[in-house]
């Protein structure tokens, strides 16, 4: 195979590793990842480089890289073969997570110093924290495991499932996964949560100014614990049963909306402030509600229909700080880590796949995944021409870079 018709590829992933040494020097910092291994035949900065590359391209599969052994470019990328499965899976089930969380702070400060972590025009920036269920099977347990019994038609079962709670920033053009934390057997959502917000404001004191969590973290500890740390918070609020809720539908039946357009949206919004009808709240609240009509064409048959919906959000923040546009630009950012972070994450990341089944190394995993995704996105957004990134997508553009690894494969394979 001749490798001119892999030549944009070549150039696109030679000059992402390039700019990730030159952002943050971020191979040297994989390279100096402390080895878990007492005596090690293989060094350790081949297996980082390797997965590195592997989450950069996407393979989802510690097989399939391993398969892409005989490719030329490990030779020259990792100086040495390219280690096996087996290595990788073992090495990274004893890496230290905190190693990789110091990275992606590294990587942090380096893009927000270059200017590219800006906060949208309303000058708050968003944190969101959500939980993801990375996978789910009855055969196999460890020690991280979440255990629930689910009824089947054989009877009830017990199923043993993962699921950690992450935190993304979003800015006005480039939004970063910062964090993840894992749930331990026997705790809640809530709980993972808070615990992954002090480790964040602890590292991040000054990254962000509004924490926003769905309609689960609307409770009173949650909102007094992130008050105590000097941040502000915002969550969906569901419960019709709730004191609060009620008082707020008898009120919006005696005030008058005010009308907003937000982007293709028609938005019929009361903004109560000064509520204090929630006892276990340390501090008086505000809820904003909006009922909005969007007009959608329906492909099928090109009608244009409207389709209405209801939001209410309970924050802390006052008018003063976040207008009542604001407020609903902040509170419609939460689909975000939703739409750019997990369903990204998964869906071409391959973030879900069990590259092997055991506490450390699962979370260790996510992080390396975590990491390749932020350091993509900010080369395809800050490295790349705009005639580029016009042309051709991200997942376009992570084809050629694949085209490199696979192109650079001898047509017959190296023997045993």
């Amino acid at each position: 195979m001749g490798q001119g018709a892999n030549a944009t590829g070549i150039v696109i992933l030679r000059r992402i590793l390039a700019y990730s040494q030159k952002l943050c020097r971020l191979i040297d910092a994989l390279d100096g990842l402390r080895d878990p291994r007492k005596r090690p035949q293989i060094p350790a900065y081949r297996v980082t480089r390797g997965v590195l590359v592997m989450t950069l391209l996407r393979l989802g599969s510690i097989n399939a890289l391993e398969q892409s052994a005989n490719s030329r470019f490990w030779r020259r990328w990792l100086g040495g073969g390219l280690p096996s499965a087996d290595t990788i899976s073992r090495v990274y089930g004893k890496t230290d997570p905190d190693g990789l969380r110091n990275i992606m702070f590294h990587l942090y400060t380096r893009l927000k110093r270059n200017k590219a972590l800006t906060p949208p025009p309303h000058g708050l920036m968003v944190a969101i924290l959500d939980a993801h269920e990375s996978h789910a099977t009855y055969r196999r347990c460890c020690s991280g495991c979440l255990q629930r019994v689910v009824s089947t038609r054989h009877g009830e079962r017990t199923q043993y499932y993962h699921r950690a709670v992450s935190i993304m920033l979003v800015g006005a053009e480039l939004s970063m996964l910062l964090d993840t934390e894992p749930m331990r057997p026997g705790e809640d959502e809530v709980a993972a949560a808070t615990r992954l917000f002090d480790r964040v404001v602890d590292r991040y004191p000054r990254a962000f100014d509004v924490v926003m969590g769905d309609g689960l973290y609307a409770q009173g500890p949650f909102f007094n614990h992130i008050k105590s740390r000097g941040k502000d918070v915002m969550t969906v609020l569901k419960n019709e049963q709730r004191d609060l809720m009620k008082d707020v539908r008898g009120l919006c039946e005696q005030l008058e909306p005010r009308t907003i357009r937000q982007d293709r949206a028609i938005c019929r919004v009361w903004d109560i402030e000064n509520l204090s009808t929630w006892p276990q709240c340390h501090v008086p609240v505000r809820v904003v509600r909006s009922l909005e009509r969007v007009e959608i064409r329906r492909q099928l048959t090109d009608e244009l229909e409207q389709v209405d919906t209801e939001w209410v959000w309970v924050t802390t923040l006052s008018r003063q700080r976040a207008s009542t546009t604001a407020a609903l630009r902040i509170g419609h950012v939460r689909w975000y880590i939703e739409n750019q972070g997990f369903n990204e994450l998964c869906t071409r990341w391959y973030a879900d796949h069990v590259y092997r089944h055991e506490a450390n190394a699962m979370l260790v995993f996510w992080l390396s995944t975590m990491l390749a995704c932020n350091l993509f996105a900010a080369f395809y957004l800050r490295n790349l021409k705009p005639a580029v990134r016009w042309a051709y997508d991200t997942l376009h553009i992570a084809r050629l870079m694949l085209a490199e690894l696979y192109g650079d494969i001898p047509l017959w394979p190296r023997g045993p």
